[in-house]
């Protein structure tokens, strides 16, 4: 007899009235809010004015969404496009299934765009973010809790995840690699701030240090899993993806920091201000405003010759 689990949910959805409340949404949502609240915090203290985060996550946000459901989608093409199953699925995003790798490559793209009309450099912008991406993700995998998916092996230890039999599923005790990756996205949050605290990144080498992070834990996480996903060589897609992206993160932080060394010491340009009549220069004023006027008492008894009148005898 287990003594002690993990319970799951009996449904991901929470009906307030006719509104369903689904719990994948919800944590997404949640993350969305966190990320740009506390991205907001970091970049006025670097210098930045408060709002841009949001301004510019106008941009990024609805791209990663896409991003991220577009790798989904390409990568398990199977469950939407295989004999009997609805291709109209693959719209369905609240059902759970967005990649995280293509939500940061397509929400860089939105958040270059939104960077370009501010006048923003994106490498500033992406290090005052990075750590609130993290906790983002954090809160977003309680969305797979909600929907019973991305477990790993099975377990008997105290704190294995409890599956219902389902669709897919088998009923049984799992490995929580849900929460396994939450939590590790809490540690690459602190060691972000740490490390940024520590040794001012600057440049983007915040961003990298988390990208590198991550993926040195979702490598041994995704390890575990055992939903059904591609191999190359014996390892899963996520896997190889996961060991790329980590070693391109690792050679930007060491060619950044010998190119472009420091921080940047101005992360967002000044609006330009237009000056009040008040404080034009006497050259920009009319010539008439700087004249003195003319007293014709004291011309007239100056020197003759000046007055133009003829010497009294």
């Amino acid at each position: 007899m287990d003594l002690a689990y993990i319970p799951s949910p009996s449904t991901g959805v929470i009906n307030l009235g006719p509104v369903p409340l689904r719990g994948y949404a919800f944590c997404i949502i949640i993350g969305v809010f966190v990320a740009v609240w506390y991205g907001n915090k970091r970049w006025i203290a670097r210098g930045g004015k408060a709002g841009t985060v949001a301004d510019i996550a106008v941009w990024a946000v609805p791209f990663g969404l896409v991003g991220g459901r577009l790798y989904h989608v390409i990568t398990d093409y199977q469950l939407y496009f295989s004999e009997g199953e609805n291709w109209v699925d693959a719209f369905k995003i609240w059902e759970g299934g967005l990649g995280i790798w293509g939500a940061i490559a397509l929400g860089a793209v939105g958040a270059w765009i939104g960077c370009r009309r501010r006048g923003i450099p994106l490498p500033a912008y992406a290090d005052a973010i990075a750590p609130g991406i993290a906790l983002a993700q954090a809160i977003g995998r309680w969305g797979n809790w909600f929907n019973q998916e991305l477990y790993g092996r099975p377990t008997d230890l105290p704190w294995a995840l409890e599956i219902s039999e389902g669709v897919n599923r088998d009923a049984g005790l799992y490995h929580p690699t849900f929460l396994y990756e939450s939590l590790w996205c809490i540690g690459v949050a602190l060691l972000v701030v740490w490390a940024d605290r520590r040794f001012r990144l600057g440049h983007g080498r915040a961003f990298a240090l988390y990208v590198a992070a991550y993926c040195a834990g979702r490598g041994w996480i995704e390890y575990m899993r055992v939903d059904e996903a591609h191999h190359v060589l014996g390892l899963r897609l996520n896997v190889w993806t996961a060991i790329v992206v980590g070693a391109l993160a690792v050679a930007y932080i060491v060619i950044s920091a010998r190119l472009r060394p420091g921080r940047e010491e101005v992360v967002e340009p000044p609006k330009p201000t237009v000056p009040a009549p008040s404080d034009l220069s006497s050259t920009d004023r009319e010539p008439e405003a700087d004249a003195a006027p003319l007293d014709l008492d004291k011309a007239s008894d100056g020197d003759p010759a000046e007055s133009g009148s003829a010497p009294k005898s």
